[in-house]
């Protein structure tokens, strides 16, 4: 085995002896055997390339300030290799195959990895994670030190927002996250009727599309229950929003009752055509309730899209 093979062979132990760090990913390894090839001890007055990559692993893994200005946002890690390199290349050319003495490579090596972090700190940051829920991949930040984006981490569904809601009073749900949403999203609004729940299997779909507003002109005991929005992209679920509203006042099922539920109708779009309104919801089961409860289910919940306020009502149901 020659000289240089071992020399090799020494120096990947030392880069790889320990877990993954900054200099590792953004800088190549020819590279950094260049830069430490002449490394002289000053008081042994010796060549040891050992204590050269020591020091990289100070000056650079073990830098905060580093592994700071390197959390960049999505895409820019290659602009971190290129300002890294830019750094360390000049050196790389001038120190190999000579000697030069541990205090000139403690020097240089200090002024490159200020001059990293001067640089890698002007690149795009991004707005970070916000909690507590959704799949925030705009959110990822770039980890020098695993060289992966770190992502946020974060369940697709969110807590129950609990609503309060009178008879007969208007009520709106926005779907809305304080996060980037992509442009070909699509909005699906279900619900669960009666129960306070996040048991997908318990809710029914309303209405798909864009509409991120889900709108009740009059609320009613038939909209007592869970509303639940979820932003797809592509096949891909971002998150799932839910509302649990009270309605009227009426009992309230247990989310464990499994009992068969049914949906409100599917309200039509206001751009739909259509020759007449849809047909009013089917009599609830409390058909014996004084008059003033037959009124509590006058009206059926709306999508409303975003530019678009507009209502349909139902006629009351009149009285026996």
């Amino acid at each position: 085995m020659s000289a240089t093979s071992a020399l090799w062979r020494l120096c990947v132990s030392l880069l790889f002896s320990t877990s993954l760090s900054c200099y590792q990913c953004l800088d190549d390894l020819n590279l950094g055997l260049r830069l430490c090839w002449g490394h002289m001890l000053t008081e042994q007055g010796i060549r040891n390339v050992g204590a050269c990559f020591r020091k990289l692993d100070r000056i650079f893994n073990n830098n905060e300030r580093v592994i700071e200005a390197g959390r960049v946002g999505k895409g820019y890690d290659k602009q971190l290799k290129e300002l890294l390199e830019a750094e360390i290349l000049p050196m790389a050319e001038e120190f190999d195959k000579k000697e030069n003495d541990e205090t000139v490579y403690e020097e240089r090596l200090q002024t490159a990895a200020d001059n990293f972090i001067a640089a890698a700190s002007k690149l795009p940051r991004v707005s970070g994670c916000f909690p507590p829920c959704g799949f925030q991949s705009a959110g990822a930040v770039f980890n020098c030190v695993t060289c992966h984006y770190d992502s946020c981490e974060f369940p697709l569904d969110c807590p129950v927002k609990e609503m309060n809601a009178k008879e007969n009073k208007r009520i709106q749900m926005w779907c809305n996250v304080p996060f980037h949403l992509p442009v070909d999203m699509e909005v699906i609004w279900r619900f669960a009727e009666e129960v306070n729940t996040q048991q997908v299997d318990q809710f029914n779909e309303v209405t798909a599309g864009m509409d991120r507003l889900y709108s009740i002109p009059s609320t009613s005991l038939q909209h007592q229950g869970t509303y639940q929005c979820e932003i797809y992209s592509g096949r891909r679920s971002i998150v799932r929003l839910y509302f649990y509203l009270a309605g009227c006042g009426g009992p309230l099922r247990a989310a464990g009752d499994i009992r068969p539920v049914s949906a409100p109708r599917r309200a039509l779009s206001p751009f739909a055509s259509s020759s007449s309104p849809p047909p009013p919801p089917p009599p609830p089961p409390f058909a014996t309730a004084p008059h003033g409860l037959y009124n509590c289910f006058a009206a059926a919940a709306i999508p409303l899209p975003w530019d678009s306020l507009s209502v349909i009502k139902n006629k009351a149901i009149k009285s026996s």
